[in-house]
């Protein structure tokens, strides 16, 4: 059968490569058509375009780069109408992809699946409209996912587990290599704990977190290092100025291409929202969650008025408590960071707590095998169909 995939950053483009493999276990004949990046581009089929032509964030971006948005858009349309696949799969990036789903249903060209919805639960609720009347089925990697999209909203979905727990899992099966030999490959002190920053995979987040992630953890470098998983999108200049202001000795080692690695060796974190507190918490390392963004006492205020649930953390929205702490606006501050931080380490007193809450929301989660999972009800769907 003809996939046609739409990923629109890095992470759905990870996700989209293992549901594309897992599709090809299912369904031998498998043949993909996909707008999206480098890993899917790697297990076959036809990039269209690059999700690097295409991704822009925040409003003055968007509207520099409309016309070329636009034109994207029209060419994916063009391109799916001429193809006639037997199923599009949405990878999250619902500003484009809500877009591409009214396009196909209008014309009755076949059906819609998400893998990886948007996160409307969060805010913009209201584009719930969009997705009951375009999208044919959800598969959802959030296990309370199911009760705002089925219960609240009556939109067919399934929860098939999440690809994070696959690719973390396949990870630690693949490296065994001690801290030792860890810290010594990449030039880090094999005598000092490390202290992981995750400070976000744009430029903004980088700009308004880092600086005060390094100032917060300074007090702790005597006994600890400090060691950034850089992103691969950003380049080693950019880190390196942001970081100029820094005193040397507050500064941390840069490592690029190895998050996975280095969390599985670190003592804590401190990670901006997103994924990576979610891959934090599946290593088992405790975090802390910093997020700062410029005026951030209005972010404060927005986060009351605006986001629709109480946390920003996949670990504490999964959980449904807070089990990592969460410094947002300008509660994240080099004072709070540095306490919190304290009460992670060892032998402070959230540390346990932490690491024992991690196991229960691990275990909500589910095992291993998302995109197999999501790939076998699609070719049944379809099958069906």
């Amino acid at each position: 059968m003809k996939y046609f995939l739409i990923a629109g950053e890095a992470s759905g483009d990870l996700h989209a490569a293992h549901l594309m493999q897992a599709l090809r276990t299912v369904d031998t004949d498998a043949e993909f058509r996909f707008y999206g990046g480098d890993q899917m581009a790697t297990v076959g089929g036809t990039l269209l375009t690059h999700y690097k032509d295409l991704a822009y964030m925040g409003i003055l971006p968007v509207l520099t780069h409309l016309p070329q948005i636009l034109r994207g858009m029209r060419q994916c349309k063009e391109a799916i109408s001429a193809w006639q696949p037997h199923c599009v799969i949405l990878v999250d990036y619902p500003g484009f992809n809500l877009s591409i789903a009214k396009y196909v249903k209008k014309h009755s060209i076949c059906p819609v699946y998400y893998y990886i919805s948007p996160k409307i639960w969060a805010w913009k609720e209201g584009r719930i409209k969009r997705i009951r009347r375009d999208v044919d089925h959800i598969f959802s990697i959030l296990p309370f996912e199911v009760d705002f999209y089925e219960k609240k909203h009556r939109v067919p979905i399934s929860y098939v587990g999440n690809p994070t727990v696959d690719e973390i899992s396949l990870f630690r099966e693949a490296h065994t290599e001690s801290t030792r030999l860890f810290c010594e490959a990449q030039g880090l002190d094999q005598t000092r704990p490390i202290i992981a920053l995750l400070a976000g995979s744009r430029r903004q987040e980088i700009t308004d977190n880092l600086g005060r992630m390094c100032r917060a953890a300074a007090t702790f470098v005597p006994q600890y290092q400090l060691v950034l998983a850089c992103a691969p999108s950003v380049e080693r200049e950019f880190y390196e100025k942001t970081l100029a202001a820094i005193p040397p000795e507050a500064r941390p080692a840069l490592l690029f291409d190895r998050t996975y690695a280095l969390l599985s060796h670190s003592k804590a974190a401190l990670v901006t929202s997103g994924t990576a507190t979610l891959e934090t918490a599946l290593f088992r390392v405790p975090q802390v969650v910093c997020y700062r963004i410029g005026a951030g006492w209005l972010v404060k205020i927005l986060r009351r008025l605006v986001l629709k649930v109480k946390y920003i953390s996949l670990v504490n929205l999964i959980a449904e408590e807070e089990v990592v702490p969460e410094l947002v606006g300008t509660d994240m501050n080099e004072t709070n960071v540095r306490e919190h931080l304290k009460s992670i380490l060892p032998p402070g007193t959230r540390r346990e707590p932490m690491l024992l809450a991690y196991k229960k929301m691990a275990s909500r989660l589910g095992l291993p095998g998302a995109p197999l999972r999501a790939a076998t009800e699609i070719v049944e769907r379809l099958g069906n169909h």
